[in-house]
């Protein structure tokens, strides 16, 4: 049964209720003139209108996600999937090509077994579709009649049409901190299944990175799988070579739209340089693998370094600081000129120079605002793959020659991923464990900027 069938369907019953619980609240002032109303009809036929739309969404949800197994369950039952194998693939391609059949996705089936399950499939896709049908009229029905049966002149529908748009907003505002808690509980069970196989010592503190997706899982070898050097890695890439690119071009820059630029090229350079955040990452790795890197690599063969690589941290930092430019400037230009102007104006009424009251009177004041853009440009760098991937290489190194490869975290969870390795292996379970540490880290970056910009809020409100 197609979602959006359903929820057409409440919907239509919603306006429905709507044209009839408006016409409703119309009636009692006819038939009441001079009697005042405790709400306006439209909050009376809001209110039934929701009572019928909700509930009836809800189920149709409910229902598109459960009507698939029932489907499957029934055409299980049938006479035609008696001699069906009992498990594996094999029995799952069946299934699906009867499945594709039946919906339309296919034209016809490759395996003859499924021929005979086409039928029963199409029999019960319409049994339960019927059956979805039913059920959200019934709902859809049933809520409107009691709301319905509460329309009165004396009816508060306002208060509840608010209290219903509140719950809403509630609901809507608790997704996000659902989804990270959720994210947050699937890392940990498979971190700790990981840290059943391989000593969590030797995971945060080890020097060596190397799993073996095709080794034995029941000797996981875990000094393979030390990860400081994808620690370091992150680290020296993102939150080093990236910052010193980022936070002073991106702090000056603040500074000459702020303080120096006209008005005209204000308001043309400032969005030309937040473009730079919208550019999508593949775009700067290619930047970095086809342009950055190669000079990187002929300049050094220029000052005398034996044997340079075309992949390297350097190439990787660099661009990745032009990358989050855009996030060190915006907080910056923002927090700069939210200083009041009664600062600036004593400042120069004392004698100080533009130049020595942006030094000693705007960038203190504005401090905390640009600690803020400065943690959160470095989450934003450390959670970075695509540069890395394309210009940095994905060996594992400890080293702090930037002209060497590098791998960061995220590289690394992308390869462990991806391919056909089992989920029951250490070498797949480390990307969970790789996850984590990088979630709790951003966790950490993103919480410090927050408190940072709460207070630097506060200072001037």
């Amino acid at each position: 049964m197609s979602l959006t069938i359903l929820l057409l369907l409440a919907f239509g019953l919603g306006l429905a209720g709507w044209l009839a619980a408006r016409a409703r609240a119309w009636a009692f002032r006819r038939e009441s003139p001079g009697r005042r109303l405790a709400s306006l009809p439209n909050y009376h036929a809001w209110f039934v209108a929701l009572s019928i739309a909700i509930p009836a969404v809800l189920f149709a949800v409910l229902w598109s996600a459960i009507a698939p197994n029932l489907v499957t369950q029934s055409v299980l039952a049938s006479p035609a999937a008696a001699d069906l194998p009992a498990f594996g693939f094999e029995r799952t391609n069946i299934l699906n090509q009867a499945n594709a059949v039946a919906t339309g996705a296919a034209p016809g089936v490759f395996n003859p077994a499924a021929e005979g399950l086409v039928a029963p499939y199409r029999e019960a896709m319409s049994r339960y579709s019927l059956i979805g049908i039913v059920l959200t009229l019934l709902i859809g029905f049933v809520g409107g009649a009691w709301a319905f049966l509460k329309l009165k002149p004396d009816f508060a529908a306002r208060t509840r049409v608010e209290r219903i748009v509140m719950t809403i907003l509630l609901l809507a505002s608790l997704v996000a901190i659902l989804t990270t808690i959720g994210i947050f509980a699937s890392l940990i069970f498979e971190t700790i299944r990981f840290f059943g196989m391989v000593n969590p010592l030797d995971f945060l503190f080890g020097t060596h990175w190397a799993p073996d997706p095709m080794a034995n899982p029941d000797n996981p070898q875990s000094d393979r799988y030390g990860a400081i050097p994808l620690f370091w890695g992150t680290l020296f890439i993102g939150a080093i070579i990236a910052m010193i690119v980022a936070i002073p071009l991106g702090l000056m820059s603040a500074i000459y739209l702020t303080q120096y630029a006209h008005p005209r090229l204000r308001a043309w350079v400032k969005p030309a340089l937040e473009i730079l955040a919208g550019v999508p990452t593949v775009v700067y790795g290619y930047f970095a693998a086809l342009t950055i890197a190669p000079a990187i690599r002929d300049a050094a063969a220029a000052l005398g370094v034996a044997n340079p690589s075309s992949e390297s941290a350097l190439a990787a930092g660099l661009v990745m600081g032009v990358m989050i430019i855009p996030f060190v400037s915006s907080m910056a230009d923002d927090s700069i000129a939210a200083v009041p102007q009664a600062m600036r104006d004593g400042s120069l009424a004392m004698g100080a120079t533009t130049n020595e009251t942006i030094t000693r009177v705007l960038i203190p004041a504005a401090l905390p605002g640009i600690v803020a853009g400065v943690m959160l440009a470095v989450s934003r760098a450390i959670g970075e793959t695509m540069i890395v991937v394309m210009a940095a290489s994905t060996a594992a190194n400890l080293t702090v020659n930037p002209l060497e490869a590098m791998t960061t975290v995220t590289v690394q969870i992308v390869a462990m991923l991806t391919g056909e390795g089992s989920f029951d292996h250490p070498a797949t379970l480390s990307a969970f464990a790789l996850g984590l540490v990088l979630f709790l880290v951003t966790l950490a970056l993103n919480f410090i900027a927050l408190r940072v910009v709460k207070r630097f809020r506060e200072a001037y409100e």
